[in-house]
């Protein structure tokens, strides 16, 4: 936003290329503005249309498709208002102010042939004035006072505090664990480790006898006799 004194920069809200302007009768004091009234099929201008916006005013320019050259334009101080009328029966037409130089205005009649380019007529105009009125709000936000009370976190006079510092009791170690997968049993009670159990013979065999050999109990074996042949 440029300051007072400041030429303030023109922005460009929406462009339709094309947009037909007709003549419409004097406006009835009770009743309402109808595009049905108009010679819809003998439009009296066509051209270019243009909405910016300067500051916190939209300005609806009509321009010459080809040169650019404006043909009429309007100042819009608020939406909707005066300066930008819907009619009752369609929502392709509207009631345009038009004010020259001068200050002289005269209304007349627009419509758009596409039902999508009248919407986005209807939304910039939307869109810049709900832009204004935040502004506004913001600003006024800004010049009055802050009322609300504030917490005072500072000491009084005399007002003084204490602080209990302890220190920080020895953790008692843990007792280490063993990194494998199976712990070892405690000791029994007293100390003393319990005598593994007597070996016992789990079979009936005998021991080798003191000759060496190596046959056990095993009976020898008896030695036959066998008669010899004598030879004459």
């Amino acid at each position: 936003m440029a300051t007072e004194g400041q030429a303030e920069y023109e922005s460009v809200l929406c462009v339709k290329p094309e947009v037909c302007v007709y003549r419409i009768p004097p406006r009835a004091s009770n009743r309402a503005i109808r595009a049905a009234d108009w010679k819809l099929d003998a439009p009296d201008w066509t051209g270019r249309m243009r909405v910016t916006a300067r500051g916190k005013v939209a300005y609806v320019k009509l321009e010459d498709k080809i040169s650019g050259e404006l043909f009429a334009q309007a100042p819009v101080d608020e939406y909707p208002g005066i300066t930008v009328e819907t009619v009752s029966d369609s929502s392709r037409y509207f009631v345009l102010r038009i004010q020259d130089d001068n200050g002289r205005s005269a209304f007349i009649g627009i419509g758009f042939g596409d039902r999508g380019d009248a919407f986005d007529f209807n939304v910039a105009l939307q869109d810049h004035f709900k832009w204004v009125k935040q502004e506004d709000e913001f600003k006024k936000q800004a010049q009055e006072p802050d009322t609300t009370p504030k917490l005072d976190l500072g000491f009084k006079e005399g007002q003084t505090i204490t602080l209990n510092i302890g220190q920080s009791k020895k953790r008692d170690r843990s007792r280490p664990q063993s990194s494998g997968g199976f712990g070892l049993l405690p000791p029994p009670p007293g100390g003393k480790l319990a005598p593994p159990p007597s070996a016992r013979s789990t079979n009936h065999n005998t021991q080798p006898s003191a000759g060496g050999s190596d046959t056990g109990s095993y009976p020898k074996a008896r030695r036959a006799s066998l008669p010899v042949a004598r030879t004459r």
